[in-house]
């Protein structure tokens, strides 16, 4: 084999045994506290949130069915799933969540989730977004 072919195998096996050993993030025991604990008081009950959009986070079967626009999470795609991209500040700031911009920090509101969550949660839609 030549060299240049030896150094492609060798960093395609680094990459796929990286991939292998990242932890499986967990919806009940990483996903659902962090949701319960920033987005649950708007997004259930009827709360501001989920009345606007009708996107709920109570439980998993809510989360998958997304807003009355649509999902929201897109099964191992962190970068099409529109939860992800709120939550990591892709997108307009008037639609980032927690809500966090000057208004609603004015109203005393939301503050960003810190990276970690927002790694988690996207690692856990890369992951397949599972109920587990």
């Amino acid at each position: 084999m030549r060299p240049k072919t030896l150094l492609n195998v060798g960093i395609a096996l680094a990459c796929v045994g990286l991939a292998a050993c990242e932890r499986p993030v967990s919806y009940s025991a990483d996903v659902r506290p962090i949701l319960e604990s920033s987005c649950i008081s708007c997004h259930a009950n009827a709360n501001e949130g989920q009345a606007a959009s009708g996107f709920a986070v109570d439980d998993y079967e809510s989360l998958m069915k997304g807003t009355k626009f649509g999902k929201v999470v897109v099964p191992g795609s962190s970068m099409s799933s529109t939860l992800y991209l709120v939550v990591a500040q892709k997108t307009d700031p008037q639609i980032q969540m927690p809500p966090h911009h000057y208004d609603s920090l004015a109203q005393g509101r939301g503050v960003p989730l810190p990276d970690d969550k927002v790694e988690l949660i996207g690692t856990w839609i890369d992951q397949g977004a599972k109920n587990n």
